[in-house]
């Protein structure tokens, strides 16, 4: 995902996604058990615009400015209504020629397994690829350089990243 904050442009990985309610403390509730698209249970309940949140968390990973693509955090973090979108697949492989952003995924300190996320992420990234085989194979070199030290992280995380 990226956010643009001109004359930057942030890139991050997501590790969490959840829809919460407004209100502290409380569940939200599935609806429109009987609705056959989503865009139906809204029709019927459209008081759950007012009642739900989204949000996400991501780990800033790169950033682009001037035209060039930097591998590491940016001198501001991302503004907070800043809009974000999906890299487009080009996006991705531009990115993608550098593997310098798995140090800040490896050494994040998250809620989340970081093997989970740095798996998720390389296969993410190979669909961008039509053959994915060679960005996966060269991102696990990367890898195995990273965490020679830590052969227990390194296999979990090659272990789940085959396409």
């Amino acid at each position: 995902m990226k956010t643009k904050d001109l004359p930057l442009e942030l890139y991050g990985v997501v590790y969490n996604a959840a829809t919460t309610s407004l209100e502290p403390g409380r569940r939200p509730i599935a609806r429109g058990r009987d609705e056959k698209t989503e865009e139906g249970i809204y029709q019927t309940s459209p008081q759950l615009l007012k009642l739900l949140k989204s949000e996400f968390g991501a780990v800033v990973v790169g950033h682009k400015e001037g035209g060039k693509l930097y591998h590491y955090l940016p001198p501001t973090p991302a503004r907070i209504h800043g809009f974000v979108y999906l890299c487009t697949p080009a996006e991705v492989m531009e990115f993608g020629q550098s593997f310098d952003f798995l140090n800040i995924l490896i050494n994040a300190s998250l809620p989340v397994s970081t093997e989970e996320l740095i798996a998720a992420s390389l296969r993410q990234m190979s669909q961008a690829y039509e053959d994915p085989r060679p960005f996966l194979v060269a991102a696990g070199k990367e890898l195995a350089l990273l965490l020679s030290g830590n052969l227990s992280q390194l296999k979990a995380i090659l272990g789940r990243i085959k396409p």
